[in-house]
């Protein structure tokens, strides 16, 4: 049980960094104990989105020796919040076989969909929560068996990131039952791993982690490196989803968080059973006793970065002043902005990006304004499949660092969705929410009391109804857009 003077440490492993921090009981951040380490995304024409096993870990282990040396006492548990949708093999040693493939990676797209034909997609994504799609562990697992590759023949077992940098500093090979419940192999009503999945892809259920929430001790060397870490309980990781939800006071039924950081999402956390979702929505765990429902977006955050780094656009205030006097409706520009694939609502394996109704007369300035508006629009239609199935819902929480980041993002985001948003204080909502995971479990306090903020006193934007009704107008288009640009794809591909 966390004492008056212990710490817990917190780290939050993103797509583009790494955040840790030291927390006290209250789950405040301890001054002067943040830390931060950037690192790269490696992409290629193909579709592949990697990170380096060994180089990841270094940046992380790099971080830990910073926040170890600010911590001013020993510290009683080490929580993680991690990226959904990892794939790391690792051979009989447990030593990576192949990068880390994300949830970016679209090289599985073929195989993919001719899972779908394998499978019962429906009675599929209804046990798992997830889909036969690139973005998920189970068509890569396929993907690499079908290559033949050195790599599939030469992996003992499969794992998400964390489970393999966990294993590195515990000896444990094991993940939670929030990680598992992300990779599309793992019944989220039965919380084991899916005999049938596996049996489909032509793997063990003995190659993939053990699957517990219980914590581990820190091992060997790194007992040595970090000394005030020694004797600390270290969770397996939590989905950064779910984190997130925890970390920006979303917890309940009545509560959803409309985020967008390098990707963006709308999810529900609610502690009871799960709910069969619909078609276009996924459904995860936090643990065995909370379950989170929602849809995620593969832009966000990182479509403004490529737009940024391709158009010739002003200065960054020049920049956000012309932006904000752009009409709404970006005149008449429309993006279908799926420069990374597809996830909710429509799950096709090839989606490509799409930029229309273009004149002589437009510029960067007015291309940025309409992928602000895209990316709020696609928003807009998961949270009305997300209502469907949690009628309550009454308060939207904003959170992430690129939607409080970006000039103007929250009233086009009020506005597309018709809903007040409560805008978090805290835009590293998923390592706070670690902490206080973390505090829940060695505290003496349900989670539910610890992460339902009083948001009274939250900033909060309203929306334009008249504004709302053009963006309504506007969703209609880019789903005409959407249909029939899939009709285009697969008319060539047949």
């Amino acid at each position: 049980m966390v004492g008056q003077q212990e710490f817990v440490l917190a780290l939050d492993i993103g797509s583009s960094s790494v955040r840790a921090g030291l927390f006290d009981r209250t789950g405040r951040l301890v001054e002067g104990t943040g830390q931060r380490v950037p690192y790269r995304l490696e992409t290629g024409p193909d579709g592949r989105a990697e990170l380096d096993p060994q180089l990841l870990c270094e940046r992380i282990e790099l971080l830990l020796d910073r926040v170890h040396a600010t911590a001013p006492a020993p510290v009683c548990a080490v929580g993680i919040s991690c990226f959904w949708h990892s794939l790391v093999g690792l051979n009989g040693q447990g030593e990576p076989t192949t990068p880390v493939t994300m949830w970016a990676d679209t090289r599985a797209r073929e195989v993919a969909a001719r899972l779908r034909s394998a499978f019962d997609a429906m009675a599929h994504h209804q046990r798992t929560g997830g889909y036969l799609h690139p973005s998920y562990p189970v068509a890569r697992l396929a993907w690499y068996r079908s290559l033949g590759s050195p790599e599939w023949r030469s992996s003992t077992y499969w794992c998400s990131f964390p489970d393999y940098l966990f294993r590195r500093w515990t000896g444990a090979l094991v993940t939670s039952i929030s990680m598992a419940s992300g990779t599309g192999l793992f019944d989220t009503w039965r919380l084991a791993w899916d005999a049938e999945t596996c049996r489909v892809i032509g793997i063990e259920t003995e190659q993939l982690p053990v699957v517990t929430d219980v914590g581990q001790q820190l091992r060997g060397r790194y007992t040595k490196r970090w000394p005030k870490l020694a004797s600390a309980v270290w969770y397996p990781a939590w989905g950064d989803g779910a984190c997130s939800n925890v970390g920006s006071g979303a917890v309940g039924g009545d509560r959803v968080t409309v985020m967008i950081g390098t990707s963006a999402a709308v999810r529900v956390l609610w502690k009871g059973v799960p709910v069969s979702v619909p078609r276009g929505l996924w459904l995860y765990r936090l643990d065995g006793d909370h379950v989170l429902a929602g849809g995620a977006l593969s832009e966000g955050g990182n479509l403004i970065d490529w737009i940024r780094q391709r158009f010739a656009l002003p200065p960054e205030e020049e920049l956000w002043e012309r932006v904000s006097k752009v009409a709404d409706g970006a005149e008449g520009v429309r993006w279908l902005p799926t420069i990374a694939g597809e996830r909710s609502l429509r799950w096709p394996v090839d989606a490509v990006a799409t930029l229309t109704g273009l004149r002589l007369g437009h510029d960067g300035v007015v291309i940025l304004r309409a992928a602000l508006e895209a990316v709020a629009c696609r928003l807009a239609d998961v949270l009305d499949a997300l209502m469907a199935i949690r009628p309550e819902i009454g308060t939207v929480i904003a959170s992430g660092n690129a939607l409080q980041g970006t000039p103007g993002w929250l009233q086009i985001v009020a506005d597309a969705l018709g809903k007040t948003l409560l805008v978090a204080p805290d835009p590293e909502a998923s390592l706070r929410g670690a902490a206080l995971v973390t505090l829940a479990r060695v505290g003496d306090q349900p989670l539910e009391n610890l992460a339902r903020a009083e948001i009274a006193e939250w900033a909060r934007v309203v929306p334009r109804p008249d504004v709302t009704v053009r963006y309504r107008r506007i969703r209609a288009e880019l789903r005409a857009l959407a249909e029939g640009l899939e009709r285009a794809v697969e008319a060539e591909g047949s």
